[in-house]
């Protein structure tokens, strides 16, 4: 009876985000034209730059403390971990399936990286409003879970735009389909100026960053431009100077996108939470300057069900994808639905052998969900940027959110029943 408890618990928040989805993606329809792309866009845009950060800020605010960071030091760990282990995971999918060049990097990223952020803050505080939830007082828990939540989006987004971003531009610019002069770019790269898509939503970098003023409209986007490639080209590598060479690998790291509201945010949490006098001023019903703390908390509110309809309306696109070949898809499906989560159970296991993780199951119950997760919605952001692989993962990012359903009710009930 225990179990099966546990398991109308799970299914709660999950039936909650299927519902806000199927809204989203009926709202999408053509035929209904309410929340078309443009639109999508736009209200991503506001999310990204505004309700993110608040989200993030004001959470991490109200509950990090020097006491907290001890134990909170090892979610960059654990997430690092599936990072790599999804990594092999999908490596070995390449092998079984051998596909084209400029689909590994998209197969990698699917398998790695996972939705850290949208997925966690709609999930967790939902579990800890339910009566059979095994994680105490309901207030406590969604306090606490929702700076577990917001934490684990900042770091995600880090290892997303750190790792899977130059692993998709290494694959898409080593295809030579896709670097010749004559390829035209996508018309989505083109007109993307705007962060897209994502459960944990992060910057769609747009050409117009990636290019210097006067390039040519149909040069294929990429980090490097062509004239400056032929410009680098033509200085030997050993009288290339420090900054130039630091410059360079700036540049092709990407790590503008590191720095993105949500980072920031969490930057800003961390400094109000960990400095006595300025948390005196901003939290607690007693400080004189609370409001500022309650306004960022009321923008934050509107992260939650504004991810979750951009999420359903992302997954309009995979109905209008190209086909695909059946065993990727499978293949991603069983590395980040079956081995994955099993394989967080023993890394969960062996952390908490050692004395690394505390005994709080709430905490516990995040650190496992970490691998349990659907792919990063970010993914359809960095495809589109280099214009590879794209309708190839609007199919992959519909089928595993429409089994994310299934793995996330029955994967959360197992992990309860560990941490209870």
């Amino acid at each position: 009876m225990k179990i099966l408890g546990l398991f109308v618990t799970a299914s709660i928040p999950v039936l909650k985000v299927l519902l806000i989805t199927t809204l989203g993606s009926y709202l999408a329809l053509d035929r209904v034209g309410i929340f078309p792309e443009d639109a999508r866009k736009h209200l991503n845009t506001v999310v990204f730059y505004v309700f993110n950060p608040a989200l993030v800020g004001s959470n991490l605010a109200n509950t990090i403390t020097y006491q907290s960071m001890i134990t909170l030091w090892f979610m960059p760990v654990n997430i690092l971990i599936a990072y790599i282990v999804g990594s092999i995971l999908g490596w070995i999918v390449i092998q079984i399936t051998r596909p084209s060049q400029h689909l590994r990097g998209l197969i990698l990223g699917c398998s790695a990286a996972g939705n850290f952020g949208t997925i966690l803050l709609i999930i967790i505080p939902t579990l800890c409003k339910e009566r059979g939830s095994p994680f105490g007082d309901p207030d406590v828990c969604y306090t606490y879970g929702m700076a577990y939540s917001s934490l684990s989006m900042a770091i995600g987004s880090i290892y997303l735009w750190s790792y899977v971003y130059n692993i998709v531009r290494i694959s898409a610019t080593s295809d030579k389909e896709f670097i010749r002069k004559d390829f035209p770019v996508s018309k989505a790269a083109k007109e993307s100026s705007r962060p897209d898509l994502e459960g944990s939503i992060e910057p769609l970098l747009s050409s117009t960053e990636l290019e210097e003023p006067g390039d040519n409209s149909d040069r294929y986007v990429l980090p490097l431009t062509a004239s400056e490639g032929r410009a680098e080209a033509a200085v030997p590598e050993s009288h290339l100077g420090i900054t130039h060479r630091f410059r360079m690998l700036v540049r092709k790291l990407n790590l503008k996108a590191l720095l993105a509201p949500s980072t920031t945010g969490t930057v800003v949490g961390f400094v109000i939470g960990l400095v006595p006098q300025i948390r005196k001023t901003l939290i607690g019903t007693g400080a004189p300057l609370r409001v500022i703390q309650d306004s960022a908390s009321l923008l934050g509110d509107g992260a939650i069900p504004a991810l979750t309809l951009i999420i359903g309306g992302n997954l309009v696109k995979g109905l209008k994808g190209a086909g695909m070949q059946k065993s990727i898809i499978v293949g991603i499906i069983v590395a980040r639905y079956v081995v994955l989560p099993f394989l967080g159970i023993l890394v969960l296991k062996g952390a908490v052998h050692f004395g690394m993780v505390q005994s709080d199951p709430l905490y516990q119950f995040v650190l496992l969900l970490q691998f349990a997760v659907p792919p990063a919605m970010n993914m359809g952001s960095i495809t589109q940027l280099f214009g590879a692989g794209e309708s190839e993962c609007s199919v992959i990012m519909l089928w595993t959110y429409a089994l994310a359903s299934i793995s996330l009710t029955f994967w959360s009930t197992v992990f309860m029943w560990l941490v209870a």
